[in-house]
């Protein structure tokens, strides 16, 4: 929300600087978001040609002689050289002298040589100081104007301009008017009350109007006024500096009459050519597939769910949001009907998103305005229309408004020192809401009823009021106290889950990934891909039609990343990311996990094609080792125990079947999913390259168990030397390495600390079908050395039970 000073005064009686103004508007919550004072227009004076010499080398240029007052170059003369072709002698325009800042050109002036001439400054054009895109000629004033004088102060550009970051709860406060009431109400001026309009009416408005509507809330109210004989063109230079200063583009007096009623006092109002309305007005629901060309040259195709305003013609408006093209007024308007209504919020914030519409009048709708503003707001916009474009006002015709019926809260005084710890007497709580416009009905020094003035649609209770009480009498006032002791120090704050998360993201980092942050929102073919795409999943009001349903899996967007990059040359990527999925809409089907994917050569050994790499593997693509590789490096960082953690082959219907697994703990609870993508799923996404990529979810681990200290148990060595003996066994192709890993760590849980395949081998000397696994088993004695005896035994139990377990047998 946008205002200047000038603009702010001439509703607040105030002695106040900005910078007092500023300070109070964030003490009181409406935070001051920006201040642009207009230092960039302080140096520039005015100043008067005495004389324009052609150029000696340069046929469109002149050497000029201008006056810049007597504060300037000791009242001598300064020479410049200037290329505009109205300079002449006599010519008052506006002068940047060297040192100056010119912001249209973003250069600071300095004293330089023009085709072998000095030039000491600049007379500026319009666009050269920002003030309009004119530049083909410098600045014109009028010849009485003061040189030597600010010209910004002349030319009324010197207003300061304020931007408040306006929360969605005040409504009261989108417009400058509202601001001024609650400044004043701080303490800091005094509330302006403009008379009510005297306007001499004369016949009827003869358009007729009705509200067709099956649901009166869609339009509790509206109010129509036909002014005959108006004269429309530019608006005045008051009207449309504000305007500009705002960032509004003036268009004609009419149409910058409504924008400056919405700002000025938060009401939106709209304006038709009554010459080019064709019968009567009815506010009805759109029909579906109705059509309307909008102000902003757009067409909308629009349904029942949008109130409209037609005539006979079709659509002439969508209610509250934004006027048609066709009834819209113009140079050539001479009957005008004003328009102010009232307009469900809900309604147009729903058909404002459906339909990709940003406009004030939505932004105030939406919102909630004041209803009992409708009609004075008509006479105001009447009056305005009266005064800078002159005409005849017929009688209003208003329908469908039933009053205003007040809230009335209950509201005892204690609740203020219980809800901010304030001691706010009795008295002081009672004028602060009636300075702020509630009426406080009884005199009881405990409680009171309150009721809510029909600007402030957001006061709904007693914790509202305590709001009201709290940001008048000074939020600064309510003094820190320290939070209570939770009986440790250095207790624990974080839960296991944000542990995790904060233990995944280093985890993945240190295997040098980078981490991205995806949309949680993705197409439907998508979501069907990976698991999703039910109906419980998909969003009401989309910002994209090709983001329309939450993601039940990272890996589309990752995936999506990951092809951006290859396709701006960046190939070899190892992405992750540590958020949220969805399987349903209840709190339990959000899932908390960490995925990542690589591609290319972008594996853990280092990547790109190097001549050092190529022994590493660097040089190769990526494939599920690396992916499982990743998935069980977030495991182990989280603390899992890695012994009670078992792979199985294959996984979700996106890898590949015969390159992926599954990450369990036991038969039932999934840790999660690892491979390399399936052809088809690359072929959806429109994705290419090597790509593998994993899924590890962080809310299926186990709660760690609790220790009985904090204190951690002391080193145990063993003084014996640890053993490796290796063995191969010959077993059905179909067996899984894993299975033989497990079935030899059981041999002896106690004296094997570890077990790894480090060959796989098919040949026609292991015979057809079959395959050789070597394993190499980590032997680590505790209480003695072990005798060739303790190693036999323990042999023959490793091969027993890998035989036991895979039908396999020792390999000669």
């Amino acid at each position: 929300m946008k205002f200047t000073l000038s603009w702010l005064k001439d509703h607040l009686e105030t002695d106040a600087t900005l910078d007092q103004i500023c300070e109070r508007l964030t003490a009181i919550g409406l935070e001051v978001e920006d201040i642009d004072d207009k230092a960039a227009y302080k140096p520039f004076v005015i100043a008067k040609i005495l004389t324009a010499v052609q150029h000696p080398e340069a046929d469109r240029l002149k050497v000029l002689s201008v006056d810049a007052g007597p504060d300037v170059n000791g009242g001598k003369p300064l020479q410049i050289v200037c290329g505009a072709p109205n300079a002449r002698a006599g010519l008052v325009g506006a002068l940047a002298r060297p040192g100056d800042y010119v912001p249209g050109l973003d250069v600071t002036l300095g004293v330089g040589k023009i085709r072998g001439v000095e030039s000491h400054g600049m007379m500026c054009s319009e666009k050269e100081l920002n003030m309009s895109e004119d530049h083909n000629g410098i600045i014109d004033l009028a010849e009485d104007a003061p040189v030597g004088t600010s010209f910004a102060t002349y030319a009324g550009i010197d207003d300061p301009v304020i931007e408040i970051n306006l929360t969605p709860n005040r409504p009261d406060c989108t417009s400058i008017y509202g601001i001024a009431r609650d400044l004043a109400a701080s303490g800091l001026g005094t509330l302006k009350v403009s008379a009510k309009p005297a306007l001499k009416l004369e016949g009827d408005t003869t358009v007729g109007l009705s509200i067709d509507l099956d649901d009166e809330k869609l339009c509790p109210g509206f109010g129509l006024r036909l002014v005959r004989g108006v004269k429309n063109g530019p608006s005045p230079a008051w009207m449309q500096t504000r305007l500009k200063a705002i960032g509004l583009r003036p268009i004609n007096a009419l149409v910058d009459i409504t924008n400056y009623m919405t700002f000025d006092q938060g009401r939106p109002m709209h304006v038709f050519d009554a010459a080019k309305v064709k019968g009567d007005l009815t506010v009805r629901r759109a029909k579906d597939g109705e059509t309307v060309l909008a102000l902003d040259t757009r067409e909308y195709k629009l349904g029942p769910n949008n109130v409209v305003i037609a005539d006979d013609n079709g659509v002439e408006s969508i209610g509250g949001i934004m006027g048609g093209e066709h009834s819209g007024c113009d140079e050539n308007t001479v009957d005008v009907l004003i328009e102010s209504a009232l307009w469900d919020p809900i309604n147009i914030a729903k058909s404002g998103r459906a339909l990709g519409i940003i406009t004030d009048a939505r932004y105030r709708f939406e919102r909630g305005i004041d209803p009992e503003y409708m009609i004075p707001g008509l006479d105001r916009t009447t009056q305005l229309v009266l005064d800078l474009c002159g005409g005849t006002p017929t009688k209003e015709k208003i329908i469908g408004y039933k009053g205003f019926d007040a809230k009335t809260v209950d509201f005892p005084f204690s609740e203020v020192k219980r809800l901010t710890g304030l001691d706010v007497s009795t008295t002081e709580s009672r004028e602060i809401l009636t300075r702020l416009g509630f009426t406080v009905e009884g005199s009881s020094d405990e409680r009171v009823s309150v009721k809510v003035p029909s600007w402030r649609p957001d006061v709904d209770g007693k914790a509202d009021l305590v709001e009201e009480v709290m940001r008048m009498h000074g939020v600064d006032k309510i003094k820190p106290e320290p939070l209570e002791s939770h009986g440790a120090v250095n207790g624990r704050i974080l839960t296991t889950l944000q542990i995790r998360t904060r233990t995944a993201r280093r985890a993945l980092a240190a295997r040098g990934m980078l981490e991205a942050v995806t949309w949680s929102f993705i197409p439907e073919d998508q979501a069907k891909l990976f698991g999703g795409g039910s109906a419980a999943l998909k969003l009401a009001n989309p910002i994209a039609a090709d983001m329309s349903d939450m993601r039940p899996s990272l890996l589309p967007g990752l995936l999506s990343a990951a092809q951006r990059n290859a396709d701006k040359g960046f190939g070899d990527v190892a992405i992750f990311e540590v958020s949220g999925t969805y399987e349903n809409d209840t709190p339990e089907g959000q899932r908390r996990v960490a995925g990542g994917i690589r591609r290319g050569t972008a594996s853990i050994n280092g990547a790109g094609r190097l001549w050092s790499n190529k022994d590493k593997g660097g040089g190769k693509p990526v494939d599920v080792f690396d992916a499982k590789a990743d998935a069980l490096a977030v495991l182990e960082a989280c603390g899992l125990p890695m012994a009670n953690v078992q792979i199985e082959q294959g996984g979700p219907s996106w890898y590949h079947p015969g390159r992926s697994g599954t990450i369990k703990m036991g038969p039932k609870v999934i840790l999660g999913t690892f491979g390399e993508f399936h052809p088809k799923t690359l072929s959806a996404l429109d994705v290419s390259g090597a790509l593998c990529g994993f899924e590890v979810y962080l809310d299926a681990m186990q709660e760690p168990k609790k220790k009985a200290t904090r204190t951690k148990p002391p080193l145990e060595l063993s003084p014996f030397q640890a053993v490796k003996r290796d063995f191969a066994f010959v077993v059905e192709t179909g067996v899984e390495a894993g299975a033989i890993v497990k079935a030899a760590t059981s041999a002896d849980r106690k004296l094997i600390t570890a077990v790894t395949v480090f060959d796989i081998f098919e040949g026609a000397s292991v015979g057809e079908g079959r395959k050789s696994v070597a394993i190499e088993v980590q032997i680590q004695p505790v209480d003695k050395t072990l005798t060739d005896e303790d190693f036999e035994a323990l042999t023959g139990k490793i091969v027993a039970n890998v035989v036991k377990a895979t039908g396999g047998v020792l390999r000669a």
